[in-house]
Formats: structure tokens, sequence, C-alpha cells
């Protein structure tokens, strides 16, 4: 087993490197064929292939970034999304830097070609190389052990990828260790520990180990905590240490900047779309174009949200609290539009300016809703332990129909590992998630 998953590595790497040769070398030669002599600087020829590897670093780190790279791990499709959001960062930048080294906007043509031609090839190769991944490696036979509580849903999301995984077997901790690990060595590639005690998991994870025996562990909310946790020795002790703050000074001080930066940029940039989504609202059903909501931020603080009234004016003239849910009809077909591809979130850019949000963090819950959370889960209130976001782990890795312990379990994910670069790196991947279908559908 262990023989052919390093095959396996092995094969995603040649081809994840052979076609990112391959778009470099579509960019080398339109660089030595179009834009060579367009640059007014003089270098030596160590400057072309300079050139060019910048733009192999970028294409890499891109891929990387948005997932591109994982051939076999994610759907094609989703592998082909993630390449072109790659290839549109890279090729924009690099005609930014183009122009700058010609001291005039260079000729787009040539880079606009490249571009449609590196997109209609990371489709092709994008489902090639799933098609022969799925030949060589079959889907990996699992055992599911689980406790006395319902399994569909844990079924259900191993079987939305039947080309990785299949459950062929499943099997309750109350049927006893013994044979629970008689049956793991029957036939199975992996054991999946799905909602039993701790005591159980632990024998099962330690007895896995020593037969090196693959396992898929559903971690509980203090596994998420101690994930975060700095490690120390004292003295020859280990020592895993979990802090009473979720961010430091210096932490604070950098996001807030960001924040500000980012927020401003984007609030000028996406102002003709917030002034044409304002008069479709305002012309199609004559009510007000913004909609402000009472929700918790930090410390459980209450602010009001803006958002761009996606409902109905009535929507909830009962005074409860309801959660959009699929095919709701008090969404508004304007507000159905703006939903799909999120733009009624972007007057958020006002809240993150005044400091009741963050660009990145947990998105904020309505207070009502948080207290009914806390009643089944307490520790739902740990979200609160950073400013919300207008974006967030939860949103980049979920969907909008992600159960609340599954949300909780993300947040917190992002509040214990919590660095400028994840910032970053989730500002990116929110971009990918605004055309993703399967992250707006409702509750």
């Amino acid at each position: 087993m262990s023989k052919m998953e390093s095959i396996k590595r092995l094969i995603v790497l040649q081809l994840t490197t052979l076609g990112l040769l391959i778009q470099v070398a579509g960019y080398a030669f339109i660089w030595f064929k179009y834009y060579e002599n367009a640059i007014k600087l003089v270098f030596w020829g160590r400057g072309d292939w300079l050139v060019i590897a910048i733009y192999a670093v970028l294409l890499f780190f891109f891929s990387v970034t948005y997932g591109g790279t994982k051939i076999g791990y994610l759907k094609p499709f989703d592998v082909f999304l993630s390449e072109v959001f790659a290839i549109l960062m890279v090729n924009a930048i690099s005609y930014a830097q183009i122009s700058l080294m010609c001291e005039w906007f260079a000729a787009v043509k040539p880079i606009a070609l490249l571009t449609v031609a590196e997109l209609i090839f990371v489709f092709v190769w994008s489902f090639a190389c799933d098609t022969f991944y799925k030949m060589v490696f079959p889907p990996r036979e699992l055992l599911l052990i689980h406790g006395e509580r319902p399994i569909d849903g844990i079924q259900t999301k191993f079987a939305s990828r039947k080309d990785r995984y299949r459950i062929a077997g499943t099997i309750c901790i109350t049927e006893g260790i013994d044979k629970i690990q008689q049956e793991i060595l029957l036939r199975y590639g992996g054991v999946v520990l799905w909602d039993i005690p701790i005591e159980e998991r632990n024998t099962l994870l330690k007895y896995c180990y020593s037969k090196s025996i693959r396992v898929y562990l559903m971690p509980k909310i203090s596994d998420v905590i101690i994930m975060g946790s700095d490690q120390m020795h004292l003295f020859d002790s280990p020592i895993w240490l979990t802090r009473e703050y979720a961010l430091t000074v210096e932490q604070r001080f950098l996001k807030r900047t960001i924040d500000l930066v980012c927020a401003i940029i984007l609030l000028i940039l996406a102002s003709p779309v917030m002034l044409i989504t304002a008069l479709a609202i305002k012309i199609t059903d004559r009510g007000p174009v913004f909609y402000a909501q009472t929700r918790c931020t930090m410390g459980d603080k209450e602010f009001k949200i803006l958002k761009f009234r996606s409902m109905r004016v009535d929507a909830e003239k009962d005074g409860k609290a309801r959660l959009a849910a699929k095919n709701d009809d008090r969404i508004t077909p304007i507000g159905r539009f703006i939903r799909a591809v999120r733009i009624d979130e972007l007057p958020q850019l006002l809240n993150i300016i005044k400091g009741d949000m963050s660009f990145i963090g947990p998105r904020p819950e309505r207070p009502e809703l948080i207290k009914e959370f806390c009643k089944e889960m307490p520790e739902f209130a740990f979200r609160t332990k950073v400013k919300a976001g207008l974006a967030g782990y939860a949103q980049v890795y979920g969907k909008y129909n992600t159960t609340p312990y599954d949300k909780l379990r993300l947040d917190l994910t992002y509040i214990e590992n919590y660095s400028v670069w994840l910032d970053l790196k989730l500002m990116l991947l929110t971009l990918k998630v605004l055309i993703t279908p399967s992250s707006t559908e409702g509750v």
C-alpha cells in the first residue's frame, strides 16, 4: 500500500509538472516572437530566461494556491476552474510586467491568444489526467467505524466522490474493539473514524498506526483547538500550549491594515457594479436598496450589517429569524442573481472600513440564531473570539448549507491557525468561490 501511494504521488507530480511546463513553453514562445524586441530595456540573454522563470514561478504559485495541482484529489472541473484563475492572474501580472518594460501598454493580442490557448489546453489536460488517474488508481475501499448516531450524512459526503472513495463496509463501535480490529485487517485500504468516543477512537487510531493503515478522522472541537497550539518542551517533555487569546497585538495590527487597504481599493473598483445593482433593485420593486440587520462580531458585540436587499420587503413580517432555504420564495428575481454571485455582500465593505468586520473571518450570525445554536453546542460562541468577516474559512471550504457544527469546526480551524498568509490565501480563494454554484445553495 505504501509503495502504491508513492507511485501515485510520483505520477501526479509528473503530470502536474508536464502541464505547467507546456504552459511555460507557450509563454516563452510569445515572449521571443512578440515581446522580446518590443521592450525598451537592454539586458543579456539571461534576462530573457529570467522573465520566463518569473512566469513559471508565478504560475506554480497560483496553481498551488487555487488547487490546480490537485489532480485526482479534486474533481476535474474544479481542477480546471482552479487553473483558470491561476492563468488569468499570472497573465494579467505578466502583461503588466511587459508593459512596464515597454514603457507603454504592450500589444494585448499575443497575451490574449496565449490565454485562450492555455484555457483550452488546461480544460483538455484536466479531464485527460483525471481519466488516466481513474484508470490507474481505483477508488479506495474504506471501513466506516461509527457510533450510534445516524451515518447517512457522512456516507453521502463520501459518495459524492465515488472516483476516490467507496465505503465498502460499516461497523458500529458497540460491536467491540476486538471484532473491529479483526474487521480492519480484512480487505480495506483505509478506515473512517466517525463520531465515536475518544477512548475507543484513540485505541483504534494507535492500532491502525501500528499496522500502517490509513485513517480518515473527523475532528472534534477539542481536536481543532489543539491543532492551533504552540509546541514547547519542558526539559525532556513535549508540551502543547493553547493561548488565552486568538490573535496577538501584532497580528491584529497587520490584519486591520490589510482590511483597510483591501476594502478601500475594492470599494473604488466595485462602485460601478454597486451603482447598477442599486438602480436594478430600486426599479424592479421600488423598495429600499439596502438591508440592515443586527449581527454579532468579536466578543458578541452587536452591529448593523449592510447588504443589498435580495428578499421581499415583508420577508420576515412575523419577526422570526430564518435562514434562507433552497428555492426560497422570499428571494426576488434580482436578489437571486446578486446572491448567486455574492454582489449582495459588497456594502459590507463599509462595515470593514468602519471596523465592525474584518475582510476575512467567521461570517457574522444573528444574535437569536447564535442563542439557538448555543443551546445544542455551547462551543458555537467560540467563533466570536475574532472579528466577523466578509468571507471566511467556512465559506471557502464549505457551502452556504454547511451545518452549524461543521461551520464551527472550519471557523475554529481558521482562528487556531491564523496567519497573514492564510488571510491572503483565503482572499484569493474567495474569488473562486464567487462562481462556484454549490457554495451559494440554501439550507
